[in-house]
């Protein structure tokens, strides 16, 4: 079921890094093979730790851990998208939310599996979801830890889409393909401003988006968007 290991969580993270500093990466898809898209954490792939637990030690762990991979995803420099093909529970839900754009089978489950636990949502639940689907909906999907169909998570807006198993990869390059056929930089500064719009005052995100522009308008992407609707053609796109 794809619960992910220390190993691979390093492995990803690093990944997402080189996604964001290679030009000629312009799009990135999540996903997984089997049954499953995500059944969480696999503690028995860490590291192991020596001597008696102290006060401090599972917060860091979290915060260098679980949070440290689910902000490697917002903070990619490219848009990511989710292909869930499967369960995606506890961290693996909250992958799958991190993304730019969630893709799901119809087969797709998600799970705060957190309070089967006896545990608290880490891995940056409590930050994603409210923000998604609002408080009250969180807190029943968190309190009850029952799962949500993959209809279901589109209304209630955790999906952007549902398409049949058997079409999911071939959507998924689809939607790839025409992100990487795109102003890369523009997506990057939209994916940024969207982000952090609701953390902030309107005065800050109204100047976050002028400089954007300002940044933006530097690229010869957007010199090519503007040349190209003078001249009444299609844009070509460089990512640069």
């Amino acid at each position: 079921m794809n619960a992910v290991t220390w190993d691979q969580r390093e492995r990803i993270i690093g990944l997402l890094a080189d996604a964001s500093a290679d030009p000629e990466i312009r799009a990135v898809v999540v996903t997984a093979t089997g049954r499953g898209f995500c059944a969480g954490a696999d503690l028995r792939g860490s590291p192991s730790s020596s001597g008696d637990r102290v006060v401090g030690d599972v917060a860091r762990m979290i915060r260098l851990g679980a949070q440290r991979f689910i902000g490697a995803v917002m903070d990619c420099e490219k848009p990511v998208i989710a292909a869930v093909n499967g369960t995606a529970a506890g961290i693996g839900a909250h992958l799958a939310f991190a993304c730019d754009l969630v893709l799901a089978a119809d087969s797709a489950r998600f799970i705060e599996v957190f309070v089967r636990r006896g545990l608290v949502p880490d891995g940056g639940g409590a930050y994603l979801l409210p923000r998604m689907i609002g408080p009250q909906r969180a807190k029943e999907l968190m309190f009850f830890g029952d799962a949500v169909s993959a209809a279901e998570a589109e209304r209630m807006g955790l999906v952007n889409r549902v398409v049949p198993a058997e079409d999911l990869p071939k959507t998924a390059r689809e939607w790839a393909e025409r992100l990487a056929q795109g102003p890369t930089r523009a997506i990057t500064l939209t994916k940024q401003l969207v982000n952090a719009s609701l953390d902030v005052d309107r005065t800050t995100a109204f100047a976050a988006e002028a400089t954007a522009q300002e940044l933006n308008m530097t690229t010869r992407d957007a010199q090519e968007g503007v040349a190209s609707f003078v001249e009444r053609r299609e844009a070509r796109y460089e990512g640069r």
